[in-house]
């Protein structure tokens, strides 16, 4: 845990155990981190995770990168200190998210492994999953769903990652979604089954 920058704080742990929330809930929380470019699927594919685990009645939510960047982080741009910073926060949130038991997605490129890797140590072993959506770049270019690419290759949009910025995939994600192969439900399917496989979720 980084030292913050106020000093006179202190730490409260909870009253309610761990154990206990999972009783409640009768469920355990875990981040699923989907990472890839910009048009590679991430949000849809987290999004219909999402709706197939309510289907279930399993507890669980969506953070997704633009609507963060609407409220908590409002204040970051793109440059690489605020994709740094705009990870190292979501991080923080989606850890509070599993540990009140809510199984937690998040959709953001996240570019760097470092950011990805320091998310990672925030959690217990295994209940940090990241799905690298493996799509290429020249698939998510014809996609554009929101014209960035077009907008990046005019040099309208600095620092746009896959174009002007780095990307720097996962080299051993839990996941890998192949989005150009294969339909959404397929993708969705196969995020379902890793939890269902590692005790997250019960089979149906």
């Amino acid at each position: 845990m980084a030292d913050p920058k106020s000093k006179n704080i202190f730490w409260h742990g909870a009253n309610v155990t761990q154990d206990q929330r999972q009783g409640l809930t009768g469920q355990k929380g875990c981040i699923l981190w989907f990472t890839g470019l910009s048009g590679s699927g991430k949000s849809t594919v987290s999004r219909r995770v999402e709706e197939l685990l309510l289907e279930r009645g399993v507890f669980s939510y969506s953070l997704d990168g633009d609507n963060v960047r609407f409220g908590l982080n409002s204040d970051l741009g793109f440059s690489p200190e605020d994709r740094t910073e705009n990870i190292r926060r979501i991080g923080q949130v989606a850890k509070l998210f599993a540990d009140s038991t809510c199984i937690t997605t998040t959709a953001f490129i996240s570019p760097y492994r470092a950011g990805r890797d320091a998310a990672r140590d925030l959690m217990p072993d295994g209940h940090f999953i990241e799905v690298f959506v493996d799509t290429p770049l020249d698939v998510c270019e014809e996609r554009d769903p929101k014209g960035l690419y077009k907008k990046a290759r005019a040099g309208i949009i600095p620092n746009f990652t896959g174009i002007s910025a780095p990307y720097e995939a996962p080299e051993s994600a839990e996941i890998v979604l192949k989005t150009a192969e294969h339909d959404l439900d397929a993708c969705a399917g196969q995020v379902i089954n890793y939890l269902v496989s590692k005790g997250f979720i019960k089979a149906a």
